[in-house]
């Protein structure tokens, strides 16, 4: 069947799956389960609810909450009466979601609790548009106010009200017709709102289904933010396969949720391995010399039964043999850790170095990393479990193209790609050319068997003062992969060397400081202590060892707290606002070029 939108879709899957199980939640400390009927009646409702509320085929409705079940239930509600998707992460500030709300030109919004109605609240007079807001949790006196609503509430309105809207949607709205405007993450100035059609995010599914391996029993576990493209087509592939989608309570508790759920696939972004793999090397660094060396045997013995796979050469027995051992004596406690049922890792929206996918793969975990961007709903190029590449984003999907144009910029033409940005016709033209090129702002290249590697943002290249071109995320992602680091930005451009700002793993360097009888009275004390300055200063040195002589970094500082989203310095995406965060440390930065 040809699907013209995505309620086709979900109606197609839902009628197959019936009684099955669609989505899982924790509620009350209990994971509760609503089948594909009673999700499909809620939707149904929900939109009726908001016909009732008069919102209308085009108009925009936000979303400003983290991810939960609700937050899907009302995307699809959204669309079920022809209107359009604004997503907000659930981080955003006042001003910034107020941005959003006013640039879009929403008239209702769907919001989380009192927190986020507060932040709401704060900018309400510069939102004349804003009519109504409906909460997905219940427990505040705000609720009474005018315009505001509970879900229950909305629900209870629509109810038997909304399936005459849900049919003339899924019969009406075609490819071109718009399903969401999807802020930019806003790293190099206001977010942009990318307009995104169903016919762009049906290619995006398309070209997906022919490379994940979606079983109906798979259970996915979800917590990236949905305002996240790279979250919201995992959801959308979920209501199109018909696997069951488990929603984690929060960052703070994904580990614990890993266990519980034990999922087959998980979406994320490659800072979570990053943290999976640091505490991994925390504990062998504090076991004995002995589990030091079967560690770093069992390591070896995967990499080269891992590079044999992805080359596609025949694996020895003696190989095979040395690999299960080393499965038994070491992997096998890290697949019990993340529930034992892993099938895949999806992961994109930033770089995985190198390390990090070598590691996982040794172990015996596939990583399928893709990189896109939020105007191309999401991936452009995957690896697959057949076909993958570490460090590389694969091979072009289906339907897409890529070019590279002359000065190593990532060119890419498609029906995945946007419609342009929401009231910002010069944007718009600078990013697709007449040809229907549009210029992702990154830097790639192709190996000779097709896989594409991204070596930098365009805009983020660092020019130095004797000329050379030098990509900052690379030498970063490199840095990072010392446990004791937390974040780095390198810094350069038209200097004479370069430099990098440095936050610590505040719970590591702690544990480092005490097995290794350093007096200190707080976290504020090691980062000014001059052993631990020598201790990083040394492991640099031994980073750049692995780098070009002016890739080196010369001088850094430590800076006395971590980069934050609530701070400013990183995006809801955790990507470093490099100007933000130049203009906020000049001081400092300049510090490291006196002479």
């Amino acid at each position: 069947m040809q699907f013209q939108n995505l309620l086709q879709i979900f109606s197609e899957t839902a009628a197959r799956q019936g009684g099955a199980p669609c989505f899982r939640y924790k509620e009350g400390g209990r994971w509760r389960t609503l089948n594909w009927n009673e999700v499909n009646q809620k939707i149904i409702d929900l939109a009726g609810g908001l016909v009732k509320l008069g919102v209308k085929k085009g108009d925009r409705v936000c979303i400003f909450s983290q991810t939960r079940t609700e937050w899907t239930l009302a995307d699809m509600a959204i669309l079920s009466v022809g209107a359009v998707t604004v997503p907000i992460y659930q981080s955003n500030l006042p001003d910034q979601a107020g941005y959003i709300i006013q640039n879009s030109e929403a008239r209702l919004a769907f919001v989380e609790d009192a927190v986020q109605l507060k932040k709401i609240n704060e900018v309400r007079p510069e939102l004349p548009l804003l009519k109504q807001i409906i909460l997905f949790d219940n427990g505040t006196a705000a609720i009474r106010e005018k315009g505001i609503y509970t879900l229950e509430e909305v629900l209870l309105l629509g109810n038997g009200e909304g399936k005459a809207a849900f049919e003339e949607m899924k019969r009406s709205l075609h490819p071109d017709s718009e399903a969401s405007f999807v802020y930019t993450s806003g790293t190099t100035g206001p977010p942009k709102g990318a307009v995104l059609t169903h016919g762009n995010f049906i290619a995006e599914l398309e070209a997906l289904e022919v490379i994940f391996d979606f079983e109906p029993h798979y259970e996915s576990l979800l917590f990236l933010p949905l305002a996240h493209i790279l979250a919201r087509v995992v959801q959308f592939a979920q209501l199109q396969r018909g696997f069951i989608q488990v929603y984690a309570e929060s960052i703070d508790k994904l580990l614990d949720n890993v266990q519980e759920v034990r999922p087959h696939l998980m979406a994320s972004v490659p800072r979570i391995f990053e943290k999976i793999h640091t505490r991994v090397m925390q504990g062998v660094e504090a076991s004995s010399k002995r589990r030091q060396k079967i560690f770093s045997w069992a390591c070896a013995v995967g990499k080269q039964y891992s590079a044999c796979l992805q080359a596609k050469k025949p694996v020895s027995l003696l190989l095979r043999l040395k690999w299960k051992t080393a499965y038994h004596l070491v992997f096998s406690k890290l697949h019990k850790k993340l529930g034992g049922r892993i099938r895949f890792f999806i992961t994109g929206g930033a770089p995985l170095p190198a390390e990090i996918g070598e590691f996982f793969e040794s172990a015996g975990f596939a990583i399928l990393e893709g990189y896109g961007l939020t105007e191309t709903s999401a991936a452009i190029t995957c690896n697959t479990l057949k076909e993958r590449r570490i460090g590389t984003v694969g091979r072009p999907l289906k339907g897409v193209e890529i070019k590279i144009a002359d000065d190593g910029e990532i060119l890419t033409r498609g029906p995945v790609v946007f419609k342009g940005y929401y009231r910002q016709a010069e944007a718009t033209s600078e990013a697709l050319n007449t040809g229907g090129w549009f210029h992702t702002g990154d830097i790639g290249v192709f190996d000779d068997d097709g896989y594409l590697k991204i070596t930098d943002r365009k805009k983020d290249i660092i020019v130095t003062a004797a000329g050379k071109n030098i990509a900052p995320q690379n030498i970063e992602s490199l840095l990072k992969t010392d446990p004791l680091i937390s974040q780095a930005m390198v810094h350069g451009d038209r200097r004479k060397y370069l430099s990098a700002l440095i936050t610590l793993d505040k719970n590591e360097i702690i544990r480092y400081a005490q097995n290794h009888s350093i007096p200190f009275q707080d976290y504020a004390d090691l980062v000014k202590n001059k052993k631990i300055y020598g201790l990083l200063k040394q492991r640099i040195e031994e980073k750049n060892k692995h780098l070009a002589q002016y890739e080196t970094i010369k001088k850094f500082a430590i800076l006395e707290n971590d980069f934050s989203i609530d701070t400013g310095e990183l995006t809801p995406t955790l990507k470093v606002k490099r100007k933000f965060t130049s203009q906020k440390y000049r001081e400092i930065l300049d510090s490291l070029y006196q002479e």
